[in-house]
């Protein structure tokens, strides 16, 4: 019987554009197939002993017709290719709508309306990566006070401003005025705050200090039917700001994917039930964006070494979803996020041999699912099960 799921979204690790791709430029996009060209191979044993080879032919993968674990392909239903999007769909909510995305940068009137409310006048409101725009207008931010706006392809307010310039209460407070703005026809998925620190041509972004006030999903996801049954859902890294905090426990931010995985096997170690839920955020922030080939393959690899470390702490009652919530192809145009099939690699619960689950029809499914794993109720979520095709013990 299993009693706990323990739920790492590898965020930004697609396996190849799905089929509506074009319409949003990506098709061609495959970022797990890319990033092994690119570094000429990858070596990932532990992943591929669950079936990671048998989802995707990236150089260096091999399929494995002994794979331990259950595996997939998953279609986004959703519209969009942000994380809150998928995050969300993960959890069992499909959204009939994409969130506003904002091209050109915020409407002058949004722009003005925020600038009265905080007191300040910002600098850029432009699409830009993160590192680039602080690198641009950091100094003029230093000089000014002006806390500097940006935005991306996804539906994001980002806030930057240094530490020594805007104390970090001051801009958490200037992004939670943001977030009570945003609504309407300007809901946006995320309001994040970016502080950043050092001079000008050293600048450092403090990931740990990061704050994301998402919206609240639009209804009840398997998060909070857990914690809703009485089963305590906990978060590790960013996940619960991506659900608003909905049905968490608790979610203390971490600063990246090493502090997060330490802090997994803590909470794994420290056994319980629910629902032990982690965001592993750089293969995404710090190298799909950055559009860093290999350090995302280390990314990789350093996660195919960890996954022991998690299996070893499990007792017969967990049961191990690994997942992934969109692309972030490396080496594709651009710098956003890549409309791709998500990954699905499960294992646990005594789970008798592997398990080609097929193509998932929606992210969905896992959510739903993982009501199943658990006995709570899930009328309501979207999705099919799997849980009973699984050979669990």
């Amino acid at each position: 019987m299993v009693t706990r799921i323990i739920w790492v979204v590898l965020d930004g690790v697609g396996l190849g554009a799905l089929p509506d791709a074009y319409l949003y430029g990506d098709q061609g996009a495959d970022t797990l197939g890319h990033t092994a060209e690119a570094v000429g191979g990858l070596k990932l044993p532990n992943l591929e002993s669950l079936g990671l080879g048998n989802l995707s032919r990236a150089r260096g993968l091999r399929p494995r017709g002994d794979a331990a674990g259950a595996y997939a392909r998953m279609k986004e239903v959703s519209p969009g290719k942000d994380s809150t999007t998928g995050h969300w769909e993960l959890a069992g909510v499909i959204l009939d709508r994409p969130f506003p995305v904002y091209p050109q940068g915020f409407p002058p009137e949004l722009v003005e309306e925020f600038q009265r409310r905080i007191g300040r006048e910002v600098l850029g409101n432009k699409p830009a990566s993160g590192t680039e725009i602080i690198e641009e207008l950091g100094e003029e931010h230093l000089r000014t006070g002006k806390p500097i706006l940006y935005t991306s392809a996804d539906s994001v307010f980002q806030l930057a401003a240094h530490k020594e310039v805007v104390p970090l209460e001051e801009l958490y407070a200037m992004c939670r005025a943001a977030r009570e703005m945003l609504r309407g026809e300007h809901a946006v998925s995320r309001v994040i705050a970016r502080p950043f620190t050092g001079e000008p041509g050293r600048f450092v972004r403090v990931g740990s200090e990061r704050l994301d006030l998402s919206l609240p999903p639009p209804r009840p996801t398997v998060l909070e039917r857990c914690a809703a049954a009485g089963l305590p859902v906990i978060g590790v890294g960013k996940v619960g700001d991506l659900y608003a905090g909905r049905g968490f426990l608790r979610s203390p931010h971490t600063s990246g994917n090493a502090e997060t995985m330490a802090r997994l096997i803590e909470e794994v170690r420290a056994g319980g039930e629910g629902i032990l839920m982690a965001n592993l955020v750089d293969f995404d922030m710090v190298y799909g964006h950055r559009r860093d080939a290999p350090g995302f393959a280390g990314a990789l690899e350093e996660v195919d070494g960890f996954l022991p470390r998690i299996t070893g702490a499990m007792r017969k009652e967990d049961f191990l979803i690994l997942v992934s919530d969109h692309g972030c192809d490396p080496t594709f145009r651009g710098t956003d996020h890549t409309r791709e099939y998500a990954l699905l690699l499960a294992w646990g619960g005594g789970m008798r041999g592997g398990l080609d689950l097929g193509t998932r029809e929606s992210f969905a499914d896992v959510g739903r699912s993982i009501a199943d794993l658990l006995g709570i109720d899930g009328e309501g979520l979207d999705g099919k099960s799997f849980a009973a095709g699984l050979r669990l013990s």
